[in-house]
Formats: structure tokens, sequence, C-alpha cells
């Protein structure tokens, strides 16, 4: 079975960007990167209890990681992580 999850950006300034993350657009969680520390955090978990947050949580933290490493910190509006 693959992982799907959408991000939707809702902000982005020179210290963090936020992402609305989750298996659909009607169960989505928040996250931040702090672009200093490097550091990943929840600001609202999945309201789904029926789907993992931490599954949904580290692929959207593994595709923000990939933006801000691999691909010159450049966060867009939409984004997957598809496996």
């Amino acid at each position: 079975m693959g992982a799907f999850v959408l991000l939707f950006k809702e902000h982005e300034d020179d210290t963090v960007v936020i992402y609305k993350y989750g298996p659909n657009e009607h169960t989505m969680g928040r996250i931040q990167l702090n672009k200093d520390t490097k550091l990943f955090s929840e600001i609202e978990p999945l309201p789904d209890s029926n789907h993992s947050n931490k599954f949904y949580f580290d692929r959207a933290a593994q595709r923000m990681a990939r933006c801000f490493v691999k691909e010159g910190g450049i966060f867009p509006d939409k984004m997957t992580f598809e496996s």
C-alpha cells in the first residue's frame, strides 16, 4: 500500500513555514518548520483518530525537508508526498 499526503502552505516568512497536511482536504493537521533551528513541530494534529497522525506528520516533514535541503529552500503553495 502506498502513502499519499497532501500539503498546502498556510504561511511562510524568513523564519518559519507552516503547512496543512493530511490524507485529504477534509482531514488535515498543521506542521511548522523553523528554518533557523531546522526543527519541525506539530501545531495541530490530524482531527480524525482513524488516521495515524505520526505517519502523516513524518511524511509531511520528509517532504518539507526535501524542499529545504534539495530544492534550495523553495516551498511551493501545494505539494504531495507519494510513495
